[in-house]
Parts: structure tokens; sequence; C-alpha cells
């Protein structure tokens, strides 16, 4: 049996594709993503569909138009209806994980209205954007669940350095 590969999509904030040198850039250096990108898969025809970051990465997640997926704005829920990438990785059997900022926020009253509760695994799932819930913390608590638990193991780490 051929081993499952492991998927390492990564999506940066304002981050120019010709600010890498595996696209061309001729002095900036970037060596780890350039190794990355000649041994998986590297795209060179994608667009943004939002002018917006949370639309824009619920349209990426969902494969779907902003114009269809049900996100407008930053603050807006991805509806709970949606499946995103972690939805159709996890019954592959893959390991969901979603570092960094999403602007992903539940859909309570999508929630609500079936009688999940936010705090079960089911809820805590629905609320990540179809990824595991992991700490997460990009430094501005954008998120209502891990904010609710107070100071990440990352935030510790910081203050231990000084």
């Amino acid at each position: 049996m051929t081993p499952r590969p492991n998927i390492l999509f990564i999506m940066a904030d304002q981050l120019r594709w010709d600010y890498l040198s595996c696209y061309g850039h001729p002095h900036l250096e970037t060596p780890n993503i350039d190794r990355i990108a000649r041994q998986g898969v590297r795209f060179d025809r994608v667009y943004c569909q939002a002018p917006l970051c949370g639309p824009s990465r619920a349209s990426i997640y969902s494969g779907r138009y902003m114009s269809s997926c049900g996100v407008y704005w930053n603050s807006d829920p991805v509806p709970i209806g949606n499946k995103m990438l972690g939805d159709y990785l996890r019954p592959l059997g893959y390991r969901t994980m979603l570092v960094g900022k999403s602007h992903f926020r539940p859909d309570r009253a999508g929630m609500e209205r079936l009688g999940i509760d936010l705090n079960s695994p089911t809820g805590q799932l629905l609320a990540q954007g179809g990824f595991e819930p992991f700490d997460r913390d990009n430094g501005i608590r954008s998120d209502e669940i891990l904010a609710a638990r107070g100071p990440s193991q990352y935030d510790h780490y910081l203050r231990e350095l000084g």
C-alpha cells in the first residue's frame, strides 16, 4: 500500500508570489520554502476570491467562490453547512490542524438551531472551520473558543523569554 502523503498548505498574509526565490526573485532567498516547493505541489495560478482575508480564506478552504461560501466580512461565521478542507481530509485518515490566523467564527445561530453545543467535540470542530481544535494563538485573540481558555502555551513561552 502506498503511504498517504503529508499535506502542508501554506497561506500567508501579504506575501507576494514574486517575493519567493522559487518564483524567481533575483535577491531574496527563501531556501526552506524553495525546498518544499521542489518536493511538492506548487500552485502557479491562484487567484484571490475576496479583498478581505477572512472571506478569502473561507473561499480557499471551502473550494467555493466567495459569493457562494457565505462569508463576506472578517467577522462573518462560516455557515454550518459548508464543508471545509478539514472535513474532506479527516475521513481519509488525516489529522487536520490550522495554525495561525483564520478569522473563522462559530456559526452560533446554526449550531443552536441544530441543538449542537459549542463546547462539544462536534461544536468545537464546526467552530474551527472543520479543523481540529488547536492552540493557534495569533496574538489578536480573534477566536472565541481559544480566548475563553485563557493564555496559551505560546503566551507562556513568550513571557518566559522576556
